[in-house]
């Protein structure tokens, strides 16, 4: 892929993940958008980048207002070009027991999670579908195959945002648009920061920033990783349920 000629649009970018996504791909020579609610942060990044040569545009805009991304992403194009990918990243975390969900607290949760997502992909799709290519990327998790203890809220959040990109690939692919959801499993990141239980196979961001990028560039249809993390989740997938209660109960990962 030549990122030269790439307008990426990632929300989520003022840290974490999104950032990492961010400055990776303005170094390989995207013009980049940067879409999250921390001006502050994201001028930071945008200077960073532009200091190593790069393209970036700071979007002080909150995912969860479908005007206000569309008004981002209409300001992106107006200043780099037509958006040719949209790394739809912009998520929180939660680590609730059961006994203890407060309706308001999912709600908040899953506006940003899944509704965030949906505005994201509503903003730029119209205009791909019309030039007959783009693509559309979703940083999900592992924890959407399988619901985890004290993970209710987290875990139906990413299943409906892999269920949500699942369907759109097979609506537009045909239309020159490529999908690709990304599985990550524990990465260092804000959202892991200070958790108490121990998390298996954590990986250092800049590793998983690359692994990312690479299964871009390759246009995966989904990218689960790390390998064996992902290859113990898929195996939950298929284990009986009166199994997978029993070690799920004895192996809560999100403390």
């Amino acid at each position: 892929m030549d990122w030269a000629k790439k307008v990426v649009l990632v929300t989520g970018a003022s840290s974490g993940i999104g950032r990492g996504l961010a400055v990776e791909l303005a170094r390989r020579g995207a013009s980049v958008g940067l879409l999250a609610r921390r001006a502050e942060l994201l001028h930071e990044i945008v200077e960073e980048i532009e200091a190593a040569g790069g393209r970036a545009l700071a979007l002080a805009f909150d995912v969860t207002d479908a005007d206000a991304v569309r008004t981002a992403a209409d300001q992106l194009t107006a200043a780099l070009g037509p958006i040719d990918v949209l790394v739809a990243n912009a998520g929180v975390a939660s680590t609730t027991h059961g006994t203890e969900l407060k309706a308001e607290e999912i709600a908040g949760l899953i506006n940003v999670n899944v509704v965030g997502v949906i505005n994201s992909v509503t903003a730029v799709v119209g205009g791909m579908v019309e030039r007959g290519r783009g693509q559309l990327v979703a940083i999900s998790s592992l924890a959407a195959y399988r619901g985890l203890p004290k993970s209710a809220a987290y875990c139906s959040s990413k299943a409906a945002v892999s269920a949500f990109f699942e369907s759109l690939r097979l609506d537009l692919e045909p239309k020159g648009i490529a999908v690709t959801i990304i599985h990550p499993g524990f990465i260092k990141t804000p959202l892991t920061a200070g958790r108490k239980a121990d998390m298996p196979y954590l990986m250092e961001l800049d590793e998983a920033v690359k692994k990312i990028v690479r299964a871009i560039e390759k246009q995966k249809k989904s990218y689960a990783f790390p390998w064996q993390l992902a290859t113990i989740v898929r195996a939950g997938m298929v284990m009986p349920n009166f199994m997978y209660d029993w070690i799920s109960r004895r192996n809560s990962f999100r403390e």
